[in-house]
């Protein structure tokens, strides 16, 4: 009984998600986050464009509370829009900007579109990061297709700090599946030494200094 209800309510998050991602369009929302109060259902979603999700005087929260007392019987919804602090290392956004030019563009741009978004990456400053694009893409059986750069952690604990979004693009010959993982500008790896060279370089001359000060000493006793 326990575990039908959780499955039960698991399942209406997912569809609560997919709901409001779908009614905003791509490329609008990052993430849908659910939690449950004793007071009612907080709806928190983190989007790159906070003013279109609100609306003129919040008519589109209000809208979207009505449509989720009704269609999903949530009693209390209380919903907060969020925003994205880093759109340009939003592994969520780029994946749905890739989704929407391999449905608009096709799929024989795939390659074109895949190394303009690491281009875009690498200039914001991006440490590393990873696109795949699984699905007909053009040939007829399905393939994989990885494009990367840079530094990307996949084991240990270092492995958190890569963002990672999915994306669905409803291209002619088929389903196409957009994965984007982002290690961002500013993000602190556990794993790597920085070496200050600066530093080495000033006790390397000191040691030069010593050594000639005890040369000339040396020379001055002879």
């Amino acid at each position: 009984m326990i575990e039908k209800k959780f499955i039960e309510s698991k399942k209406q998050e997912f569809e609560i998600k997919e709901f409001i991602k779908k009614k905003f369009g791509k490329g609008k929302i990052s993430e849908v986050r659910i939690e449950r109060t004793p007071v009612g259902e907080k709806i928190v979603i983190t989007t790159t464009r906070r003013g279109i999700v609100i609306g003129r005087a919040g008519e589109n929260i209000q809208g979207l509370t009505t449509i989720l007392k009704r269609r999903f019987k949530l009693e209390n919804p209380q919903i907060e829009v969020l925003e994205v602090e880093n759109p340009e290392f939003d592994a969520a956004t780029i994946a749905d900007r890739i989704a929407v030019a391999l449905e608009r563009f096709g799929q024989l741009s795939f390659k074109l579109i895949a190394y303009r978004e690491l281009d875009r990456l690498m200039k914001a400053g991006a440490l590393g990061a990873e696109i795949r694009l699984s699905g007909r893409l053009p040939s007829e059986r399905a393939k994989s297709h990885r494009f990367a750069f840079g530094y990307l952690k996949k084991t240990g604990e270092s492995r958190f700090i890569v963002n990672k979004k999915l994306a669905i693009a409803k291209t002619k010959p088929g389903v196409v599946g957009v994965k984007v993982s982002i290690v961002p500008r500013d993000t602190k790896i556990p794993d790597k030494i920085d070496i200050d060279y600066t530093k080495i370089k000033e006790e390397i001359k000191e040691e030069i200094k010593k050594e000639e000060k005890k040369k000339n000493g040396r020379n001055k006793k002879k």
